[in-house]
């Protein structure tokens, strides 16, 4: 996890300075080309949107090598311009998720409130979830130069121990999901998970514990997206 401790001490600043950029809404947020140099600069700051304020604990492999660096110049204008698409198809799809452009990836945060939720204390996809979750698979199929980190998260409802590995199990039923239902490659995926360790709201109120039991759906450009993007940034 040291790649992913360095990056993430980039993160807060580099929230911020995103912010001041535009608004989280992905079709707000879509005139990358126009200043995909700036952003390209800004790495790090999908960590944040995945994790909130905290750091995280456990989970299995390194998020920072998976997120890898941002792309700048010419090259990341043309990775910003094709992923703001796909962020645009993702929102038309699936109005009810949060979509959020973030250095060159999109995070999408699936909770209660948006698409895809687990029966309190079960980590199936159940029938409503199955429904979102297809619509996504769609969309990941459209885009296939793209890898997906998947990861889960809970409320501090109940002992850590225990909501480390439903947030496991949640986090890895989604990936299955997408790989053994719906068809898509297992190496574009990895997942990981953080239990109770970094909420995004307050667990002390009924809506602050529905925020933080979420999946993220992190999706970013794989190397064939880059050397396309490199190879046409020098014609």
């Amino acid at each position: 996890m040291k790649t992913f401790f360095k990056q993430l001490s980039l993160a807060g600043l580099a929230l911020v300075f995103i912010a001041s950029l535009s608004s989280c809404e992905a079709t707000q947020n879509a005139n990358n080309k126009q200043k995909g140099a700036v952003i390209g600069a800004a790495g790090g700051a999908v960590l944040g949107a995945i994790l909130g304020n905290n750091i995280g604990k456990g989970g299995n492999g390194e998020i920072g090598a998976v997120l890898g660096g941002v792309v700048g110049g010419t090259a990341g204008v043309l990775i910003g311009n094709k992923m703001d698409k796909q962020a645009q198809k993702i929102e038309t799809e699936i109005p009810g998720a949060q979509v959020e452009r973030v250095d060159d990836g999109i995070v999408v945060t699936f909770d209660e409130n948006s698409g895809v939720y687990f029966d309190t204390n079960k980590y199936n996809i159940n029938s409503a979830s199955q429904v979102t979750l297809d619509k996504l698979a769609g969309v990941l199929r459209e885009y296939p130069d793209t890898d997906v980190l998947v990861v889960g998260h809970t409320d501090s409802t109940g002992a850590d121990d225990y909501n480390m590995t439903l947030s496991k199990n949640r986090a890895y039923a989604v990936t299955n999901y997408f790989t053994q239902n719906k068809g898509l490659s297992n190496s574009r995926f990895t997942t990981n998970w953080f239990g109770e360790q970094s909420p995004v709201g307050d667990n002390n109120t009924v809506d602050g514990r529905q925020q933080n039991r979420r999946v993220n759906v992190v999706i970013v450009p794989n190397e064939k997206m880059k050397q396309d993007a490199e190879q046409e940034a020098g014609n």
